[in-house]
């Protein structure tokens, strides 16, 4: 607008004006369909991250119960070798000496007893940690693809008012009803 009140309309700023004072339904339609289709989106978006994070997390801790497993076992198979010191030890020593051996491989067995156990008990927390990372990843997969076909659905939509296309009015509402199925499917397993 210039300073003595004369205003120069430009070709967009008619078509816009044109278009609310015609009330076009279609328009308005999409622009309600599309606010829908953006939470929808966002809503699944965020599910599928915290699904990732969360078989991320799950991950990580049986990483770390396969890493104190792996010491475990470490540490059992250096009393074995201790033990079958002490076994040779004992058949090498005088008499003497025997009593010793034989109590450091009693004391040898016992300790690798105990090794045992906790070195089973990490790889058992190690599995079952494994299997709720694939069990959390499970509907990532599926997210991905629901926030990828509303995705799809709001480009539909954004086209068919710019073309006036029917056609990609319904094609863009059958992307978004996929959308949602498979986001039900995410959840269904």
């Amino acid at each position: 607008m210039s300073g003595d009140g004369f205003h120069v309309h430009g070709p967009h700023d008619h078509a816009v004006e044109h278009g609310a004072q015609s009330g076009d339904s279609l328009a308005s339609r999409i622009a309600v369909m599309t606010a829908i289709l953006s939470t929808a989106g966002a809503i699944f978006s965020y599910q599928g991250g915290h699904t990732q994070n969360e078989a991320m997390m799950f991950k990580n801790e049986a990483v770390l119960k396969k890493t104190e497993a792996s010491n475990q076992w470490n540490f059992y198979q250096a009393k074995s070798s201790k033990q079958n010191l002490a076994e040779l030890g004992l058949a090498l020593a005088p008499p003497a000496k025997k009593e010793f051996y034989e109590a450091e491989i009693t004391r040898y067995r016992k300790e690798k007893a105990e090794i045992l156990v906790l070195a089973e008990k990490h790889e058992a927390e190690a599995k079952k940690f494994n299997d709720l990372s694939d069990e959390a990843m499970h509907p990532h997969h599926r997210l991905a693809q629901a926030t990828t076909l509303i995705q799809i659905a709001i480009s539909l939509a954004a086209i068919t008012v710019l073309t006036r296309r029917i056609w990609l009015y319904w094609t863009s509402i059958t992307a978004a009803v996929a959308g949602v199925a498979v986001w039900v499917l995410a959840w269904v397993h």
